[in-house]
């Protein structure tokens, strides 16, 4: 069974650099076996946001590809903070928030772009938590997905 470092290796994928606080709030919290991560925008490698209301700037597929680049600030925060993605023993719960039109209605099709690489990294039994995804009239700004999620440490 491959570790989680391993799966992100064979990935192929690049980490951004871990997001700035952009308020009076911690991007991470330890707290005994939990990891709570802080919601977390498109940051890009070149440190610039994904920008645009789903529905409206950006369509289905931009919208999940963003949510994928939302799951990679995270990974880079875990990193950053950890040391290492071996540490995460597995995902308990991601809240997904969508900025998109009142109309747009596949909320979990956009979240499934974090869901996915999250299942990717720590396997489907790891890395596949509870979740919740819904629509917002607006994000900061102008992003098109925010998340936050829960995690346990391995012990």
């Amino acid at each position: 069974m491959k570790t989680a470092e391993e799966n992100f290796e064979a990935l192929g994928l690049i980490l951004p650099p871990p997001p700035k606080p952009l308020g009076v709030y911690k991007p991470c919290l330890i707290d005994g076996k939990y990891l709570y991560l802080s919601g977390h925008g498109t940051v890009q490698g070149d440190g610039t946001l994904i920008i645009g209301r789903i529905g409206e700037d950006l369509d289905i597929q931009a919208g999940k590809t963003a949510a994928r680049q939302v799951g990679l600030a995270m990974l880079s925060t875990i990193k950053a903070n950890l040391g290492s993605l071996n540490k995460v023993k597995r995902v308990i719960k991601v809240l997904g928030m969508v900025n998109c039109t009142s109309d747009f209605e596949k909320h979990p099709y956009v979240i499934n772009g974090c869901s996915e690489l999250f299942a990717s990294v720590w396997g489907e039994e790891n890395g596949i938590g509870v979740r919740s995804a819904v629509g917002f009239g607006s994000l900061p700004d102008n992003i098109p997905v925010e998340i936050e999620a829960m995690f346990e440490l391995e012990q």
